[in-house]
This record gives C-alpha cells, structure tokens and sequence, in this order.
C-alpha cells in the first residue's frame, strides 16, 4: 500500500474546475516532482491534500488516503491532530507560514503544544543547527531574518515531528543558488535519514531532475504525463512536457535556443470537453479539438494523456525544431 493515494481528485473554485480527476500514489522514502505553468493547480493540488483550501475552494469529488484513511473523509479536529506529525507543509512563501508578532522561539512552542506534549525548545535548537542556523536566531522575529533564512526557518519548522510526508510548495522560489543548494542537502538528508516522502512542487524543472525520482506534469487542472524522471525529461511523451523541455536551458547544447510555448492555459470555467492543450499544441490534429483524452499506459509505465501518445517519438523528433513552435495554434 502506499504511503499517498490521490484518487480522481476535482476542485471547484465558484464555476472554475481547479482540479480534474487528479490520481498519484507516493510511497515512503521516495520523492514525486509536480511541474506545470503558474495556474496549472499545482498548488491547489497541494492545499487540497492537507485539507487547507481556501474558503472559496472545494473538493467535489475523489478521496486523499495516508495509510488507507481518507483524509477528506476526517472530522476537523481529527485532521487538525494528523497536519504537522504524519504530513507537514512548507508554503511557497515561508513569510506566509510565519507568525510576524512572535518569535521563532514561541512558534516551536506553539506548534509543540497544540500537536504533542514536550519541550520544543531543544528540538528548536537542534532543526535550527540541521539547517545551518544559530540558536541564537530562535529569538529573533521572522522580519529579521533574510529570504533564505526564512525559508529554512520554515522547513525545520516543517520537520518538528519528522513528518513522514513533506507536501514542498516551491521552496527554492527566490533564493540564490548557494541557499538553494543547502535547502536541497537539506530535504534529500531528511529523506535519506527518515525515508520521508516528499512531494515537491515547482516550476524548476532541473531542481525536479535533481531531487525527484517521478515526476507528474499539470496542465489547466489535469494530469497529463507522469513517469520516471529520467523518461519523462529524456522523452517526452505528451507536447505540453515537450514545450516545457524545449523552454529550459541544456547545458549539454549550449548554442540550441531555448522555445517558449506561445498562447496561455485556457479558461476553467467551464473547462474545456476536449483536449486543454490542443489550442496551443503544433501536434494537433481535429480529434484533438473535438475529443475527450484518456490517459494511455506506455511500455515504460508511464501514464499519458494525449490521443497520439504512441507516436511520441516522433513527434519529440520534431518538437526539437524551433519553426514546430511557431505553427502551434
């Protein structure tokens, strides 16, 4: 059993479908990348899961199971009791997880308090030094600490009862490369070390390459490809991750030109019958227009939801030419 069953999850914001059908599953100690363009769902995949979504947002149909209980299915309270000790969260920006009137100190303790009985004030200590901060800093405010130190100040807040899941909500997002570098130490040892699970949500496909073993590409509120990393990356088997592999620098081509796909994610409200992305798409063909799309089993076990999956190697074939982009749409 896995550790993380999404199962046909849907989120409605009002009219707009947030999220469609969403499944993945994530077992203990392994690491699950979750790219796509900003208002692709990344995050609303990611609040729904810890049952955080805002006043506005719901969950209309699916279940999100740790262990085989549905989370959804849990009394407030009962929820409340499981954030933080089996599933912990680090928001996309750490200002957002941090109380500005009080200390770093007292939010250990808070934190402590209303989850388990115990003394933070050692275990503060000793997240502060994994991160590679001072005690000293646990009496600081959160304004005192510069971008990246909040940011590491939220993961060992984050990492307080070791959760066996860690939902990461772009936590690299604006911060240099060397602070970048010790976040990333940071969550493949805490891995290592405990087998956490991670799901890792972020527009920076090299830092996905890097950290994760799988990774699942949203776009417009849906899955469409999700596989192992390398064959995901190596060859793409959907034309949206083929887009978003020609939009990203390689270091081992350094004079190809890097693509940008032209257009943007359509209106949710209602979404669309057929294909989200065959707008954009220099692959699409009428059915694509017309035709809903089930996602399709590879020989590599990758899931793909694209009505000419099978002939995905060619068409990576001919996304590599810049003039394949210039005819989308």
């Amino acid at each position: 059993m896995s550790l993380l069953a999404i199962e046909d999850l849907s989120v409605r914001y009002g009219r707009t479908e947030a999220l469609r059908a969403v499944s993945l599953a994530l077992d203990a100690g392994t690491s699950l990348g979750l790219v796509g363009e900003s208002g692709s769902g990344k995050t609303t995949l990611a609040l729904a899961l810890l049952g955080l979504l805002p006043k506005a947002g719901r969950v209309t149909r699916g279940r999100v199971l740790i262990d085989g209980v549905d989370l959804l299915t849990l009394a407030p309270e009962a929820l409340r009791r499981r954030r933080w000790v089996d599933l912990a969260y680090v928001p996309q920006g750490a200002m957002n997880a941090l109380d500005p009137v009080s200390d770093l100190r007292h939010q250990f303790e808070a934190t402590q308090r209303a989850h388990r009985d115990g003394n933070a004030k050692a275990r503060a200590a000793e997240l502060f030094a994994r991160v590679g901060l001072d005690e000293s800093w646990l009496r600081r405010f959160p304004h005192e600490f510069s971008g990246g130190m909040r940011q590491r100040a939220t993961i060992a807040l984050a990492m307080l009862f070791e959760p066996r899941l860690l939902v990461a909500d772009e936590p690299t997002t604006g911060l240099d490369v060397l602070v970048q570098r010790q976040v990333l130490d940071l969550l493949r040892e805490a891995r290592r070390e405990r087998r956490m699970a991670m799901l890792f949500v972020s527009h920076d496909i090299a830092i996905v390459a890097e950290l994760c073993e799988r990774m699942a590409v949203l776009y417009a509120g849906e899955l469409v490809e999700i596989g192992a990393t390398a064959d995901v990356l190596d060859s793409p088997a959907h034309p949206y991750t083929m887009g978003l592999r020609r939009a990203v620098p390689d270091i081992r081509f350094p004079d190809r030109t890097t693509l940008s796909i032209d257009g943007a994610p359509p209106s949710l409200a209602p979404p669309p019958k057929a294909c989200a992305f065959a707008p954009r798409c220099p692959f699409a063909q009428p059915r694509c227009h017309a035709e809903p799309v089930s996602a399709r089993v590879l020989p590599d076990g990758r899931h793909v939801a694209c009505h000419r999956a099978s002939e995905a190697a060619a068409l990576w074939v001919e996304a590599q030419a810049p003039e394949t982009w210039r005819r989308a749409g």
